[in-house]
């Protein structure tokens, strides 16, 4: 059994403003990973993952799987197509509750819902493989602050406390991947 865990946090995702529904991510998986677990599932935390630290809490609060869209989007190996604008360019990504993936798969938005997620430009990125080297060398900084020989062991080495700043702004804002 496969567990789907979040409601909302998607970059592409509007859930939470067209519903007024959604639950924090970390939160959603540290509830559901013993129980799923337990059962012999699965939880796959799909959203929320904008940096590669993003990545290492959702594993260590017990997610077997990652969802990256959002991360992974505006790559030569992802889906969309290129396009320039003003001399940038950029692919495009889409929510797959979003109008553009329910026209694409469905026909359209059916009469008694709404569309909970949004197309967007993405920045073009070149290949995946320099965000795939960042997120790896991420995930082994992880581990190795917490003491987890594997990726497996994340989960019994991670302690999670609240924190109201993540960042030192001392230099000025870090910018994202």
């Amino acid at each position: 059994c496969r567990c789907q865990i979040g409601i909302g946090p998607g970059s592409a995702c509007t859930t939470r403003r067209v519903t007024g529904v959604g639950y924090p991510q970390l939160s959603a998986v540290l509830e559901c990973a013993d129980a799923a677990h337990g059962l012999q599932g699965w939880i796959m935390a799909d959203g929320g993952c904008q940096v590669p630290g993003d990545i290492a809490k959702a594993f260590g609060a017990g997610a077997d799987f990652v969802m990256l869209g959002g991360m992974l989007a505006g790559h030569d190996e992802s889906g969309g197509e290129l396009v320039t604008e003003a001399g940038r360019q950029y692919k495009m990504f889409y929510g797959m509750s979003s109008e553009v993936a329910m026209r694409k798969y469905y026909g359209g938005v059916a009469a008694y819902r709404a569309a909970e997620g949004r197309a967007v430009r993405v920045p073009y990125k070149g290949p995946v493989e320099n965000t795939v080297q960042e997120v790896l060398g991420g995930l082994r900084s992880a581990c190795t602050y917490v003491g987890a020989i594997k990726l497996k062991d994340l989960p019994k080495c991670t302690t999670f406390v609240r924190v109201t700043q993540q960042l030192n702004p001392q230099w000025g804002p870090v910018s994202a991947l």
